[in-house]
């Protein structure tokens, strides 16, 4: 992975309770790490303008803004560290799906914003959040 890494710290949410085996669980654990990822990008100054924004071709976590920075998101998150970082498994099929989504989301935007909403950024940036048993542990900032 390439890129700036930040640690990160338990979110203001307080602390993760351990999801439940299976689907739920799992989805519990994703909701909470995006949560935790949100948080972190408010406490840096971005603005979330979009989470889980959900198309036919896939999902995007997270859409942030800060001055002309837009940054798309992934977040990974784990039970445990036992199997490696999360942000290990965002590999090159996922990078391209992420990257289309984001064109998708960029040409949408500028079908409606007019005047002075226009969506003007100088800069788009594909990070990705891991998160391991409820705490934020890294932001790879520029991972691809």
């Amino acid at each position: 992975m390439l890129g700036a890494v930040d640690e990160g710290r338990q979110g203001r949410r307080g602390q993760w309770a351990g999801a439940a085996a299976g689907a739920g669980g799992r989805q519990r654990l994703g909701r909470w790490g995006e949560d935790l990822a949100a948080d972190w990008y408010l406490a840096q100054g971005f603005e979330v303008l979009a989470r889980n924004w959900a198309r036919s071709t896939g999902e995007v976590d997270l859409v942030a803004r800060r001055g002309g920075l837009l940054v798309f998101c992934e977040v990974k998150a784990r039970s445990c560290g036992a199997f490696g970082a999360p942000s290990e498994a965002v590999g090159r099929a996922k990078q391209a799906r992420l990257r289309r989504m984001a064109a998708i989301w960029l040409a949408e935007q500028r079908r409606v914003a007019t005047g002075p909403r226009q969506c003007l950024w100088s800069e788009v940036r594909f990070d990705v959040a891991s998160v391991v048993a409820g705490r934020l542990v890294e932001v790879v900032r520029g991972a691809f």
